[in-house]
């Protein structure tokens, strides 16, 4: 089990000492494969493939880092083993094990939708 500690400086105008508060953030949590769930309506592979597409095309216009996106898109594309090994080592933290809900090392939010990280029971198969 590892552990995440950030390390943050705070400065006091006009004071020549700076003090070093250390967050201790807990253990890191590690990702799993996402519990079976429903779409509200079924959907076709390409339906599917079309949000996913619309979702990482706006992913950086939701606020955060491009390069916490960029990881975080490669970790939903890999096996769990090497999608964690990628979180980590960009530093993202994951709140929830199945990716749904990531920080970075700042705090910021980064929420991905289900459909982008598994498919959902109702999909349409098409022959």
């Amino acid at each position: 089990m590892g552990f995440y500690i950030s390390l943050r400086y705070f400065f006091h105008l006009g004071c020549t000492f700076c003090f070093i508060f250390i967050l201790y953030e807990g253990p890191t949590k590690k990702i799993r494969k996402p519990k079976p769930w429903e779409f509200p309506r079924p959907v076709t592979w390409s339906q599917l493939v079309q949000m996913r597409d619309e979702f990482w095309d706006s992913a950086p216009h939701h606020g955060g880092k491009k390069e916490i996106w960029d990881a975080i898109h490669a970790a939903a594309e890999a096996d769990i083993e090497l999608a964690q090994a990628i979180l980590d080592s960009a530093g993202v933290i994951v709140h929830k094990p199945d990716m749904t809900v990531c920080y970075d090392e700042t705090g910021t939010k980064y929420k991905i939708p289900r459909y982008v990280l598994s498919e959902p029971t109702n999909l349409i198969q098409l022959s």
